[in-house]
């Protein structure tokens, strides 16, 4: 399963190669990542289908927000499952996070044991 990963933050790639290491060998996952939501819109697009299953996405990024990439992907990509993540806990972007479709809505610091139970629910259906 090819899962996209959007964030400003360059760390975050190593983070998640160093979390998901072992689905990464084993091949069960695929990792790419953007820095941007038009990062993502363009290697999304550039694919016919898109390839990419599940994107990680978080919401404060400069430019175009997470919570406008969500609406776009939704909209274009249906079939793409998307969560989405913040450093604050707020009540208002998660109720427009989930209300515009996405799968789930993390907090930072990410709970990666969640985070591996959700794509494995996934990767089951």
């Amino acid at each position: 399963m090819k899962f996209l990963v959007v964030d400003d933050e360059k760390d975050v790639e190593m983070l998640f190669r160093q979390k998901f290491r072992k689905e990464l060998r084993s091949g069960l996952l695929e990792l790419e990542f953007a820095l941007s939501g038009q990062e993502a819109l363009e290697m999304l697009r550039s694919r016919r289908p898109p390839d990419v299953m599940y994107i990680f996405s978080d919401i404060n990024m400069p430019g175009m927000t997470g919570l406008e990439l969500l609406e776009i992907v939704k909209t274009e990509f249906p079939q793409i499952k998307v969560s989405m993540i913040s450093a604050y806990g707020d009540t208002e972007n998660y109720d427009r996070a989930i209300s515009s479709g996405a799968k789930e809505f993390f907090t930072k610091p990410i709970d990666f044991e969640t985070l591996k139970r959700e794509i494995q629910m996934i990767l089951d259906n």
